[in-house]
């Protein structure tokens, strides 16, 4: 009998959600776990990192790894996995471009420590404790993973072949990009296993739209009470449809909340942030430049909101990533 190929799934820095995402392809796992050899989930499975690290250079066939790199112990689990795999999945939001957690690149690793373990209302800590790498207990010494000082992307440690975006990825997209791998018709490198156009051009709503978009006012989803059945945009509510790669089936959508952006920018585009600040500019209808900074205010956390989950991997936050790891 062949051997069958062997796959690792692991979670870095995440919220385990990517993990579950592996479980809601339901039924279709029976078959996925017939035909390869599961090495490595962690979540799942009592597999140890000894077992990889025992294992021939190459010898995995697929690693499928969820989550962003923000520690030591991430980044050498990367790169393990990196060394013994034939391919690399960046699966979700967070190993895609960094994800939520990316938008601690804000600030300093120095003033997450103090607001942890020093300046938060719930902090009881009257030593100033606060987490080191290496200290000595008892005459033992005692390690924890090194915090770095940004959170980074899967590609931003390791060479990546695939990625899978969405938090977390939808089953169809999940199943489909198994399915690739059992059946070697993968794209070539480097490619999103998503669709290439844009989740306004599957939103429903879009027949809603009107030629050309033109709004004064610019609302958040809570602000408001949305019609379900109309474009957000055309409501003055900000929506990240037109710059945010389709393929969630429009699951926000759906439940009447507008797009954040987690299927990151589309085809093409290098930062969806600055993507979506343009599509934004050319449908507010305002007089004068003393207006649109009028319009452009009434927008709460303007990083937090266009770069909510790409702001390691844009532009404006790749900026010195590589000098510190």
């Amino acid at each position: 009998m062949a051997e069958k190929p062997k796959v690792a799934i692991c979670w870095l820095g995440g919220c385990g959600g990517c993990d579950e995402a592996v479980v809601d392809i339901n039924e279709v796992i029976l078959r996925v776990v017939d035909a390869v050899d599961l090495i490595l989930w962690p979540v799942a499975l009592d597999f140890k990192y000894h077992h990889i690290e025992a294992m021939k250079d190459g010898e995995i066939a697929l690693s499928v790894i969820n989550g962003h790199v923000r520690n030591s112990d991430h980044k050498e689990i990367a790169e393990l996995l990196r060394r013994k795999s034939q391919l690399v999945l960046a699966f979700g939001a967070c190993a895609c471009f960094g994800g939520t957690p990316g938008l601690a690149n804000l600030t300093t690793k120095e003033d997450i420590f103090n607001w942890v373990y020093r300046d938060a209302p719930t902090v009881v800590n009257p030593k100033g404790n606060h987490p080191q790498p290496k200290v000595s207990v008892d005459g033992k010494e005692l390690t924890l993973p090194e915090f770095y000082e940004h959170v980074y992307a899967l590609n931003q440690v390791i060479d990546v072949d695939y990625y899978l975006p969405g938090c977390p990825p939808p089953p169809d997209l999940v199943v489909n990009a198994i399915t690739a791998v059992l059946e070697a018709k993968l794209p070539p490198k480097g490619s999103t296993l998503a669709p290439h156009k844009a989740l306004c051009d599957t939103c429903p709503r879009n027949k809603t739209k009107p030629a050309k978009i033109a709004i004064s006012d610019i609302k958040r989803i809570h602000e408001v009470e949305a019609d379900p059945n109309s474009c957000f945009l055309v409501q003055g509510i900000l929506c990240l449809g037109p710059a945010t790669r389709a393929g969630c089936g429009e699951a926000c959508i759906d439940i009447n909340i507008p797009c954040r952006g987690c299927f990151g920018p589309v085809e093409g585009v290098a930062d969806a942030g600055a993507k979506f600040a343009s599509a934004l500019a050319s449908i507010i209808d305002v007089e004068d430049e003393e207006e649109v900074k009028k319009s452009i205010d009434t927008i709460d956390d303007v990083i937090g909101y266009f770069y909510r989950f790409s702001l390691p991997s844009s532009i404006l936050g790749k900026k010195d990533l590589k000098k510190t790891i």
